[in-house]
């Protein structure tokens, strides 16, 4: 479980007479990507997009109609590139839940740490505080991000009922995701990160042990 990593984007192959365009297809989300990371989200523009991959806005428009058709895409390639690591995660054989939960944290935690991840999704939230185009997809992304931490508890606690493993399982993702702004890459926490992880395996798996429905 150790080796597990969450790659930059998992790009899906385009099917029909789409997939001889895949190698420009991934070039430009590629490019967006590294926009967003190295310059912030008002260097989201097609034509900066469409100079970053190496053509122009005419051809960039072959692939994309819009820039959201492109944002959507950029989306589902990230998200796409955690559940895959998450599922292979929850999917170890021989380890036991509350291990692979542990690992899931862990996983979760060290990729804050990462200048992608932590560059990249502040970006988003600012933007859909704005867009809600780009409001719905953030609602879409982490939903589908949570999946595999709601299996986990649901494993390790079935007693609890539906809607409060939901719950939990939001607690539980935005107590991690808010450690972005203090022990992300480059912040003020980041060295503590070891004992960061630590205290939340250890509080995260014992919650969810013990959580009981009439506790909330």
């Amino acid at each position: 479980m150790s080796g597990i990593i969450v790659p930059d984007l998992t790009i899906a192959q385009r099917a029909g007479g789409y997939a001889r365009g895949q190698d420009g297809f991934e070039q430009i989300l590629r490019a967006a990507l590294s926009l967003l990371v190295d310059h912030g989200a008002s260097a989201l523009t097609l034509r900066r997009i469409a100079a970053a991959a190496g053509m122009n806005v005419g051809s960039l428009n072959y692939y994309f109609k819009s820039k959201k058709d492109l944002i959507r895409e950029l989306l589902n390639a990230i998200i796409t590139s955690y559940e895959g690591a998450f599922h292979a995660i929850v999917h170890v054989p021989g380890a036991s839940a509350e291990e692979r939960l542990e690992s899931l944290i862990t996983l979760t935690l060290q990729d804050i740490t990462t200048k992608k991840t932590t560059r990249f999704f502040p970006e988003l939230w600012a933007m859909a505080n704005h867009d809600p185009f780009v409001h719905e997809r953030m609602t879409e992304l982490y939903d589908r991000a949570r999946v595999s931490l709601n299996e986990l508890i649901g494993e390790i606690n079935p007693d609890l009922p539906s809607d409060q493993r939901e719950t939990l399982a939001l607690f539980m993702s935005a107590s991690m995701e808010g450690m972005t702004v203090f022990a992300g890459y480059e912040k003020p926490w980041r060295s503590q990160m070891p004992m960061l992880q630590a205290i939340s395996r250890k509080s995260f798996v014992q919650l969810v042990k013990t959580l009981r429905a009439e506790d909330l």
